[in-house]
């Protein structure tokens, strides 16, 4: 699995969302990076899934080309896109965390049932992903989120999960997941059985790899483990955290 490499919204340190936000030269690079991690652990694959967001599918396109494995099949689902940040859509993280306070940044950010507020018809940003036309078929305008706490983003991942996914791996099928923050936040928690409470400290960094071994009974034989240098991963889990405090 795969968190996308840096967007154009991390850098400015944005609210993203469902936002279609580009690579940065940095995510670029990460997503390089990430090829080459999975090229020395000699990793091969059968087909990956990503998500409808453009920052999902370059950084699975980058990775897939590094490692010489372009012709898998890919699949693209709006389940896995990012969790719908509603009405705090394009706005900075820092700034918003003077405004409201961190603490509740940090509930809106990472806790398991409280989204932000949603996003209204006058938003912004309403009609760009509301109207955007690779949602013509799917989800039907009644599961199309307004806003999304992390268990409604889980609520329409895990069938995602379970109905697509797990049974190619039950066929022995060996996959890459290209992703984001909170929909892969979600696989984790499902996979390491963590609490609705510890999953508020967990922070996926951008462009970094991990991977999971699963039993019989699709549980994750040991916890993630990330590939590359563990101070790195480290480092960036810790700046990911930074993101919701104010300046």
């Amino acid at each position: 699995m795969l968190r996308h490499g840096q967007s154009d919204w991390n850098e400015k340190n944005l609210f993203c969302g469902w936002y279609d936000a580009q690579l940065t030269e940095k995510g670029r690079k990460e997503a390089c990076a990430a090829g080459k991690a999975i090229m020395d652990a000699n990793l091969k694959f059968d087909m990956a899934y990503t998500s409808m967001l453009t920052r999902a599918q370059d950084t699975l396109q980058l990775v897939l080309e590094v490692i010489g494995q372009e012709d898998i099949p890919v699949h693209k689902s709006w389940r896995l896109n990012e969790r719908h940040y509603g009405g705090l859509t394009g706005l900075n993280k820092a700034d918003t965390a003077k405004k409201f306070g961190e603490e509740k940044v940090k509930i809106w950010r990472r806790s398991f049932d409280t989204p932000p507020p949603p996003m209204e018809k006058d938003h912004k940003y309403y009609e760009c992903i509301a109207k955007d036309p690779r949602y013509c078929d799917e989800p039907k305008s009644s599961e199309f989120p307004k806003t999304e706490s992390l268990k409604l983003t889980i609520e329409r991942t895990l069938p995602y999960w379970n109905d697509i996914i797990v049974p190619q791996i039950r066929q022995g099928k060996r996959l890459i997941i290209a992703a984001h923050g909170n929909s892969l936040r979600g696989i984790v928690k499902h996979l390491q059985n963590i609490s609705d409470k510890d999953i508020m400290n967990l922070n996926l960094p951008t462009g970094m790899p991990f991977v999971y071994e699963l039993d019989s009974c699709m549980e994750a034989v040991s916890p993630m483990k990330f590939l590359g240098d563990p101070e790195a991963v480290k480092k960036a889990m810790e700046d990911v955290a930074k993101e919701g405090k104010a300046k």
